[in-house]
């Protein structure tokens, strides 16, 4: 692919900038996520600002030579709720999730030696293109159907028998949701300049635009089925009804600072949940780390499990992780939709991701900008993600565009891995879950090394 801007580009201050916020908005929805599904009071501005430090530190330990950004981990949600089910406190909860992802790091740091000694020739030769290639795709495809669900979904909803349910008409929603697709879709492939550079803020821009006309027009004429939007969530900027200094700015509520007497209820037997809840797991997104790497190396025309190298990545995203952790109680990893907004944007500059790092950091203690995020329709984001997810697959795609699947052995191989990812395989151990990225490479590695034996 021929890039605009490559690693070592700077691009000029302002659009650095429009990039940077580009990269927030394409990561931005799955981070805040995470800690709005596990509850337990977890701070979304906490885990920005976490994703940010631990974004900061990646790219220190890979001598700014990978562009990813790091987040919110969604395969670590089981173990999250596991380390506040199994705790006698809600401090002890928050101290077994910092605990938690030091133990998943920990993995991280470990392989990163092992690999340090031994090279990663072995990774080549237990993952090649024809397994690696499909396990990108699934990582695309195993979210098409969340993109499709959040492009039929508004954001105003009602409690109807104990489950919640969007006002919006789902025909509403879609015409939100495929006007930001559209201008995306549009920006990028006729824009001029920063339309060209920056189509997701345009398109998402024009998805809220359309929204919030919907929504007004539904508001001011009684119509449930035009809300799109929920403005309530504008409401924190005003406490007890008044504009004070909370409306603009406030500290993140960090995990290290819940803990308070949590050591006081802290035993070996929760240390033992703790260390079964995540360090499976930790294992499971060793995988996808090895497959993102492989896919945003594909898109950079650069191999960064041997420059940087693997063990620096690994480093990285474990010690960016458990620092991550230790202010937004969330273990980061690298995000796919960071990945893919490279690939769309031909944008693969590094300073780009710093900026969106260190503006992460900052926005985190900005209520406006947290809450106009929070505010954004899952209609809209649904639109431009299915772009986001979209290109996740196709990458993975060209990677076995050049093998031959005339070959029963290939064929079978990225057969298996297809349908076991497309159906959704998951297999759970107790609070461990192997996500269908996971078993889908695991399934291909077999099945690869089962048919190899005429290849010896």
């Amino acid at each position: 692919m021929d890039l605009i801007y490559n690693v070592e580009d700077k691009p000029a201050l302002g659009q650095l900038i429009a990039f940077a916020v580009q990269q927030l908005l394409a990561i931005m929805a799955a981070t805040l996520a995470v800690p709005v599904i596990v509850g337990h009071g977890m701070s979304v501005a906490a885990a920005l600002f976490g994703a940010g430090v631990g974004t900061l530190v990646y790219l220190f330990f890979t001598r700014g030579k990978s562009p990813v950004f790091l987040g919110s981990s969604f395969a670590f949600l089981g173990s999250m709720s596991a380390a506040f089910a199994g705790s006698a406190s809600m401090q002890a909860g928050y101290l077994g999730l910092i605990i938690g992802a030091f133990f998943a790091g920990f993995v991280y740091v470990v392989i990163a030696f092992i690999v340090k000694k031994v090279g990663v020739a072995w990774i080549e030769k237990l993952m090649p293109a024809v397994v690696i290639g499909p396990t990108v795709s699934i990582i695309g495809l195993s979210l098409a159907s969340n993109a499709v669900r959040d492009l039929l979904t508004g954001s105003v909803k009602v409690m109807v028998k104990g489950e919640s349910v969007a006002l919006a008409h789902p025909l509403i929603c879609l015409l939100c949701g495929l006007t930001a697709l559209f201008v995306t879709m549009l920006c990028s492939t006729y824009g001029k300049k920063s339309m060209r550079l920056i189509p997701f803020i345009y398109g998402i821009l024009a998805g809220y635009g359309i929204s919030v006309i919907f929504t007004i027009v539904g508001y001011c004429f009684h119509i449930d089925a035009l809300k799109v939007i929920n403005f309530n969530v504008f409401n924190s900027l005003f406490p007890n009804g008044r504009i004070a200094l909370k409306s603009f700015v406030s500290f993140p509520d960090f995990t290290f600072l819940q803990i308070k007497n949590g050591f006081s209820q802290f035993n070996v037997s929760y240390l033992g949940t703790i260390f079964a809840a995540y360090v499976p797991v930790a294992f499971v997104v060793f995988a996808e780390h090895i497959a993102d790497h492989k896919n945003i190396s594909s898109i950079i025309n650069r191999d960064l499990l041997k420059e940087p190298g693997l063990h620096r990545t690994l480093m990285g995203d474990g010690v960016g992780s458990m620092i991550g952790a230790f202010f937004g109680g969330c273990p980061n990893t690298t995000y796919g939709e960071s990945v893919a907004c490279v690939a769309l944007t031909r944008n693969a500059s590094v300073a780009t991701i710093k900026a969106a790092a260190i503006a992460a950091i900052v926005i985190s203690f900005l209520n406006p900008f947290v809450a106009f995020v929070n505010s954004i329709p899952s209609c809209v984001m649904g639109g431009v993600c299915m772009a986001l997810y979209g290109f996740i697959a196709v990458s993975g795609l060209k990677m076995i565009q050049h093998i031959d699947l005339g070959d029963n052995h290939n064929l079978y191989v990225v057969s298996v891995i297809l349908i076991a990812g497309i159906g959704g395989l998951t297999i759970s151990f107790g609070t461990v879950t192997l996500t269908e990225v996971a078993c889908a490479l695991i399934l291909g590695i077999i099945t690869n090394k089962m048919l190899s034996y005429k290849h010896i």
